[in-house]
């Protein structure tokens, strides 16, 4: 879909006034009703992060509701390894190995309830947690209702791409990373809605769908 800039921005806006802004709001909602449980819940939403990375959300989603925060927290390793392979996941074996390894930091919420703020979050979490990058990271805390980050993935660059916004970066990392995310927060600004929202919408205008 090529829209430019301007005709992307009107097109987000007729998408906020119907059934999909309906959606939208209804996931937001979500988000912060995860951001109000504990730990485990917290750990759960992390390891769906972890697993999202060179995969879909569907298959995250998918080993997610079969494992639940205990299965995540819990489940040994060789078995942890048969759920991935089972639901389909490519990096069945590598991303076992993350999901064990953030078990040191399964009272995560009360590690990261000591930041200051989302941006200070997600640094700790790039530089500590095996799996999470800017974009898992970004996409782990947007889950919990923090909403100033951009989760820029292969569906939200190329709306970007495809309407002038950016250039290039299929996968940006670090600097540039947070560069495409200030011209995001840029448009988000003139949208009138958090990162977190806008999202959702441009996820929506390439899949068709409003997932978390």
């Amino acid at each position: 879909m090529h829209l430019g800039e301007e005709e992307l921005l009107r097109l987000v806006e007729k998408l906020r006034f119907s059934e999909v802004g309906e959606k939208v709001r209804s996931r937001i909602e979500e988000f912060k009703e995860t951001g109000e449980k504990g730990n485990s819940e917290w750990f759960s939403e992390m390891c769906f992060c972890i697993l999202t990375a060179n995969s879909t959300a569907k298959c995250g989603l998918k080993v997610q509701r079969e494992l639940g925060a205990q299965g995540f927290l819990s489940l040994p390793r060789p078995e942890l390894v048969r759920k991935l392979k089972r639901a389909g996941h490519r990096f069945y074996n590598r991303r076992a190995d993350f999901i064990v390894d953030a078990r040191k930091f399964k009272n995560i919420k009360d590690i990261l309830s000591k930041k200051s703020n989302e941006h200070e979050a997600r640094e700790w979490l790039v530089e500590n947690v095996k799996g999470l990058g800017y974009k898992e990271a970004s996409h782990f805390l947007r889950n919990l209702g923090f909403l100033d980050l951009a989760i820029l993935d292969r569906h939200i660059l190329a709306v970007m791409r495809e309407n002038g916004l950016v250039d290039g970066a299929l996968k940006p990392q670090g600097k540039k990373y947070l560069e495409i995310e200030q011209r995001l927060r840029e448009f988000a600004k003139r949208a009138g809605m958090s990162l977190g929202e806008l999202d959702l919408y441009l996820w929506y205008l390439k899949t068709g769908e409003v997932l978390k």
